[in-house]
């Protein structure tokens, strides 16, 4: 048989059987048996109990900073607006001494408050280091129990059947180990 029947055969044994593979899978719930395994990395975070837990985490604390941003942003607009009527009592030189300290607030409480966005960023990469720290031998777990060799980013690959990719068995599982994470958030 030549290469080209071989792949034409093979072609056909991947279309058949994928469907069902992945069918009985889906209904069973059971594992794929494959040497190659995928994982959406994004979705794995982000539809798990822990992942929602830091998603609301994070959106408190960035509506903290919004308020807070608001906030500071009115009383600059009305100090500014109080400095502007000032203007026509005063020198030139003691309203340009009073325009450069207002503008070195400014640019000291942007600086500050930039800084807080980052913190909250930074927040969010600790928190998902962690969950992969959390994740790696559930994943290791399924990885064996299915046979696999290796677990690969499910977003890198260009074609392959729904039944190699793990990651609602990987969100159920890391759902029961470690929940939201919440008892050990604090320690981070």
């Amino acid at each position: 048989m030549c290469l080209k029947g071989f792949l034409r055969i093979a072609i056909l044994l991947v279309a058949f059987a994928s469907p069902a593979l992945s069918q009985s899978q889906s209904q069973s719930g059971a594992l794929p048996q494959s040497p190659i395994l995928a994982v959406d990395s994004e979705r794995l975070f982000s539809e798990s109990d822990f992942g929602q837990r830091v998603a609301r985490d994070i959106e408190a604390e960035q509506s903290v900073l919004l308020a807070e941003n608001r906030r500071i942003e009115s009383e600059l607009t009305t100090e500014e607006k109080r400095l502007t009527d000032l203007r026509k009592d005063m020198s030139s030189e003691d309203f340009q001494a009073i325009a450069d300290a207002f503008d070195a607030r400014v640019q000291d409480i942007r600086r500050e408050q930039d800084a807080k966005g980052r913190a909250i960023t930074e927040m969010r990469d600790r928190q998902q280091a962690v969950f992969i720290q959390a994740a790696r031998p559930i994943l290791i777990e399924l990885m064996r129990e299915a046979g696999a060799g290796m677990i690969i980013e499910r977003r890198t690959i260009l074609v392959s059947t729904d039944a190699v990719d793990i990651t609602e068995q990987a969100i159920e599982r890391l759902n029961r180990a470690i929940g939201d994470g919440s008892r050990d958030a604090g320690d981070q």
